[in-house]
């Protein structure tokens, strides 16, 4: 029997106070099954990366309720989120977020590394081969392009096999032609994992990808 991932009932997220109050997400129901590759597609402002923030545990909902992986995210602290994040949850986001200090390999091991993988260095060098970047891996962010530095972000958000993917407008930043074999790596790794992947995207042809569309407008989900 496949099990549920992530279940929402009833979330709604308000940011701001007073008269600059403003309600983000207004009863959100969603679920995500484990191995399903969902996509949110929505244009700018209409809250699907505040879905995501909510599902990864970088925002606090306001009031519903939220399960990931069978955890009450409410009743999680940071640190404890930290640790869901770091062991069970990849993240990617449209502005890489990669170390600028760090070499490619360095960063794909941060997680590895957090979590207390003894073989992080080798785990994150199969990884970084796996998405091309084998012969990259002592270069530093800027020395790399776009599109090798998002392939390093998907190699540091597979490395700990995560059970569940989130990727947040992960083309947003590249040119066509790049974002195309980004997605197309993206869903190669999530498939490789055997992991589920919810990717938010404003683009058509992306979520298209995807076995299920899920359209969100105004801070609900229409379809």
């Amino acid at each position: 029997m496949t099990s549920v991932l992530v279940q929402l009932a009833d979330v709604r997220l308000t940011l701001g106070k007073g008269s600059a109050r403003t309600e983000i997400l207004r009863g959100i129901d969603f679920i995500i099954a484990e191995g399903e590759t969902v996509a949110v597609l929505g244009a700018s402002g209409s809250g699907k990366s505040s879905l995501m923030a909510v599902i990864a545990g970088l925002e606090r909902a306001t009031s519903g309720s939220v399960q990931v992986l069978g955890e009450d995210m409410s009743r999680l602290g940071e640190d404890a989120l930290a640790r869901l994040r770091g062991r069970s949850v990849g993240v990617v986001l449209q502005a890489f977020h990669l170390l600028p200090t760090m070499t490619a390999l360095q960063n794909v091991m941060v997680p590895l590394e957090l979590s207390g993988a003894t073989d992080a260095r080798d785990r994150a060098r199969a990884e970084l081969a796996a998405v091309g970047l084998g012969a990259r891996e002592g270069h530093y962010p800027a020395q790399l392009s776009g599109g090798e530095q998002q392939r390093v972000a998907i190699a540091r958000a597979t490395a700990p096999a995560p059970k569940l993917l989130l990727a947040d407008e992960p083309t947003g930043n590249l040119d066509a032609a790049t974002g195309a074999r980004i997605i197309d790596l993206l869903f190669d790794r999530v498939a490789a994992a055997g992991a589920s992947l919810l990717v938010i995207t404003h683009d058509p042809v992306v979520a298209a990808r995807a076995g299920r569309i899920v359209r969100i407008a105004d801070g609900l989900l229409t379809a």
